[in-house]
């Protein structure tokens, strides 16, 4: 017979180890503080030693209570899959993927197929956010957000980095055609196109292109950057886009890059897993994805306009 430990303790222990807190354990799990204490108890009592340590008004792990948490979540994970592999195959898993508009439009949405063909049994709802600001409100199994990775930025998620980003000017090509971009200087006789939702990015680019702030550029802000990125493509002006997020749009030849090499490196993208997700092979399956797409080489110079 297996001495196994209590395994509803176990789950309390992942949990309050992983947090960092008896307190945002209860809350993760629906527990009063008491109760995540006695759990925690319970193991210590079976294991004879202490997981836990005080620390001002705070319980925290010790070092081999983290060691030991890992190992049971790695566990957890391995015990959803298997649980998975012998239930009901041909039942189709919904995967609720929260995503920034432009970035749904324009780079998730048009690989999809590519997920759908390694994964047929798994469906993918996409939600959009109008900013990258918008409050996480939950109601959905992952979350993409451009933003650090580092665990005090996203306290309530585990965040997986999977794709860099970098801005660039975007024209579309009849506006090319009619007024040249030979130099950085030719913007003069542009309308520059900014967004409310990225209001740096003019002031950005024109600092790395070494070009001074003209009062006087005729300029046409709009409240999202997707209706900004419409406005390029029908040559109402010229824009700066993110990169490559807009890839598609560049090898389809919707929009041009005059002046490629001239790049502002932007905070890339996170996928952002509640701590309380189901941990399903579904999801851990899409963020392997979204992490191998992400590392697909690009084009290390993007295509310039014609005849430069």
């Amino acid at each position: 017979m297996r001495r196994l430990p209590p395994l509803n303790a176990l789950r309390v222990f992942e949990v309050a180890a992983r947090t960092g807190s008896y307190a945002k354990a209860g809350v993760e799990l629906g527990l009063t503080h008491g109760a995540v204490s006695r759990q925690i108890a319970a193991l210590e009592t079976w294991l004879g030693q202490r997981l836990f340590v005080r620390t001002g008004r705070r319980m925290t792990p010790t070092p081999a209570a983290r060691a030991f948490a890992a190992e049971v979540s790695l566990s957890f994970d391995r015990m959803i899959a298997a649980a998975e592999a012998c239930g009901y195959p041909s039942v189709r898993s919904i995967l609720r993927v929260d995503a920034p508009t432009t970035f749904a439009m324009r780079w998730l949405i048009p690989r999809l197929e590519r997920f759908h063909a390694q994964r047929p049994e798994v469906e993918i709802s996409v939600t959009t956010a109008t900013t990258l600001r918008d409050e996480l409100r939950g109601g959905f199994d992952l979350a993409i957000r451009r933003g650090s990775a580092e665990r005090d930025a996203w306290p309530q998620y585990q965040a997986v980095p999977f794709l860099d980003e970098a801005d660039t000017l975007i024209v579309s090509p009849a506006l090319f055609e009619r007024q040249p971009l030979h130099q950085p200087a030719d913007i003069a006789n542009h309308i520059l196109l900014g967004s409310e939702t990225r209001p740096g990015d003019w002031a950005d680019w024109l600092e790395r292109a070494g070009l001074p702030h003209r009062a006087e550029q005729r300029r046409r802000v709009f409240d999202h950057f997707f209706v900004t990125l419409q406005a390029v493509a029908d040559g109402l002006g010229i824009g700066i886009g993110p990169f490559p997020v807009l890839q598609t749009d560049l090898e389809t030849a919707r929009i041009l890059t005059p002046f490629p090499t001239i790049l502002v490196p932007r905070t890339g993208y996170v996928a952002l897993i509640p701590f309380d997700a189901n941990k399903s092979s579904a999801l851990t399956g899409f963020i392997e994805w979204l992490v191998a797409e992400g590392a697909v080489p690009h084009a290390r110079h993007l295509t310039s306009a014609p005849g430069k």
